[in-house]
């Protein structure tokens, strides 16, 4: 009767750890991707797209963006800062909270300026939600109406 009773408990076990390691890589990779395209604004390492690919929206739009700046000090800084908190796992609600709007902006660019990348964007924005979703626990008390 014991091995029958254990089962179920057993592969609610497994379950829990898949979905932490799957946590923990999805934190990982998406810490990496935030922590390189941040550092990228700063070192320029990665070549640029060719702008006679891009849509002309798309070209524009990141044009206005490095002309004013906005792109090198604010966005580039965030993406490296939250990123590396990502990587390493301290203060993931903290970092979840401050990319979301970063997210949601590559999504709308991809899906509104840029099509080409929407298959990207949208991995990006479950991976988003997903990590939300495992430290929801973090997010209920900002959540709740006092």
């Amino acid at each position: 009767m014991t091995a029958t009773a254990t089962a179920p408990a057993a592969r609610v076990a497994r379950k829990v750890a898949v979905g932490r390691y799957a946590t923990i890589v999805t934190r990982v990779l998406v810490g990496l991707l935030f922590a390189t395209t941040g550092l990228n604004g700063f070192l320029n390492f990665i070549p640029a797209p060719d702008a006679a690919t891009m849509a002309p929206e798309g070209v524009a739009f990141f044009a206005a963006l490095h002309a004013t700046g906005y792109m090198l000090q604010l966005a580039s800084g965030v993406q490296l800062v939250a990123g590396v908190l990502l990587v390493v796992g301290r203060y993931v609600p903290l970092a979840l909270a401050i990319l979301a709007p970063m997210v949601v902006n590559i999504f709308l660019f991809h899906v509104f300026l840029e099509p080409a990348g929407t298959v990207n964007a949208v991995i990006l924005v479950a991976a988003e939600i997903g990590l939300a979703w495992a430290y929801r626990d973090k997010f209920r008390p900002m959540l709740q109406a006092r």
